[in-house]
């Protein structure tokens, strides 16, 4: 169930900060094998969207509704703390982090290609011409 800006930034805020808590908890044992810098790197992909996701939904709240995130600062900043946070733990989380995050973009790009094709293909459009009177 959706809900608004304001809960939902503090919900990506309270995950984020406990993510971040999490991984430095764990940082010895993130650091410890290949499989677990892979995991740490995945791990500061997801802190990279739930901190977008934060700070976007706070704007959102503050500004107005249709208030977007823009390249620069907001995606910056989120890459860059993600980034560090990552680096925290190893500098193999790094280039993990990176490979997860363009997954991300792949597989967001291919989900919207498909429900495109979907949607044109339904007979959900229906073009209904203006009535004069």
């Amino acid at each position: 169930m959706a809900v608004s800006s304001g809960p939902s930034a503090v919900i990506s805020s309270l995950l984020m900060m406990l993510l971040f808590a999490g991984m430095q908890m764990f940082k010895v044992q993130l650091a410890s094998s290949e499989l677990m810098t892979i995991l740490g790197g995945f791990l500061g992909s997801l802190l990279f969207i739930l901190s977008l996701t934060a700070m976007n939904n706070l704007e959102n709240a503050l500004f107005s509704k249709g208030f977007q995130a823009k390249i620069f600062p907001e995606v910056v900043m989120c890459l860059v703390g993600s980034c560090l946070a990552s680096g925290l733990i190893h500098r193999v989380c790094i280039t993990t982090w990176y490979s997860s995050i363009f997954c991300y973009h792949l597989l967001s790009s291919y989900i919207n290609y498909e429900s495109k094709l979907i949607f044109l293909q339904s007979n959900i459009c229906v073009m209904i011409k203006p009535q004069h009177y």
